[in-house]
């Protein structure tokens, strides 16, 4: 498996880097613009934020992290993988949580919800080498974002936490390395190589996904990281799609458009979807035919 976790070395977290996103064994305890076109970002981006106070609920510190104020962004579209697309910023860059302190991190929708044995694994594993984050400025980069949902990811898999917790943050992980990959600089050296990079390691966390939310249907209660079960199947197939596995994402497809419970809309975003599971099949088929 790739190295998933280089970025966390400088944290101190270093002997965490080749850690399994599924595995329930726990470790012993021991730029891209020009300087004009960056500094408008900021000024635009930084208007749109607030310094949010939050307690840890391992090490009990309070902190403040950036957040995106109430109604400053817009949604204007989303993927076939529900990654959602705000406007005028990307407010999925600001949805980990970490405590400067100890290193604990999480996305927002389960940062509070920690028990006192994954207080603990957090403590010994992560906290006793934590180093600190470096100061992000006044905005979190793609490449900040990224760090932070990585160490949500390995205090998720540290804390033993839920399938779906896990497989929700590679997701967002790789939501967040497909939008770094969409604002990459032409001018970048190498910038085809660097592309072919990232879409290979968006492809990895994508495939994390999968793996734990078809692992967590039969684990799991729904609703599953806010979303229903209709909904978790639509994600799910598009998943499956994404990584290859076209049967998979056929079976998942087809329990959408065949339930009386799913909406005629959503009915009709499956369909086209079925299509596109279609399609890349051929195309792959044709492509290993060669």
């Amino acid at each position: 498996m790739a190295n998933l976790f280089s970025e966390l070395e400088s944290l101190g977290l270093g002997r965490l880097k080749n850690m399994e996103v599924y595995s329930n064994d726990v470790p012993a305890s021991k730029e891209k613009s020009s300087e004009a076109k960056k500094e408008t970002v900021q000024i635009v981006e930084s208007d749109l934020l607030f310094d949010k106070t939050y307690t840890c609920p391992v090490c009990d510190n309070q902190f403040k992290v950036k957040t995106v104020r109430a109604g400053k962004t817009k949604l204007s579209g989303a993927d076939t993988d529900l990654r959602p697309r705000y406007t005028p910023i990307d407010s999925l860059k600001y949805d980990a949580i970490v405590c400067p302190k100890c290193g604990f991190a999480a996305l927002n929708r389960f940062f509070t919800y920690v028990l006192p044995t994954q207080s603990r694994l957090i403590k010994e594993n992560i906290s006793a080498s934590f180093k600190g984050l470096k100061d992000s400025g006044d905005i979190y980069s793609y490449d900040d974002a990224i760090t932070r949902h990585k160490l949500a990811l390995v205090n998720a898999i540290i804390k033993k936490g839920k399938l779906s917790e896990k497989a929700y943050t590679c997701l967002k992980i790789a939501w967040l390395i497909r939008g770094k990959t969409e604002t990459l600089d032409a001018g970048t050296k190498d910038y085809t190589g660097v592309v072919n990079t990232l879409k290979k390691e968006e492809n990895e966390f994508i495939g994390k996904a999968y793996q734990g939310f078809a692992d967590a249907f039969s684990k799991e209660h729904f609703p599953m990281c806010g979303m229903d079960e209709i909904t978790t199947t639509y994600l799910v197939a598009d998943l499956a799609r994404r990584s290859g596995k076209f049967d998979e994402a056929y079976r998942f497809i087809s329990k959408v458009i065949i339930s009386r419970q799913t909406p005629e809309r959503i009915k009709q975003k499956a369909r086209d979807l079925k299509d596109l599971i279609t399609a890349d099949m051929k195309l792959a088929e044709e492509q290993a035919g060669k």
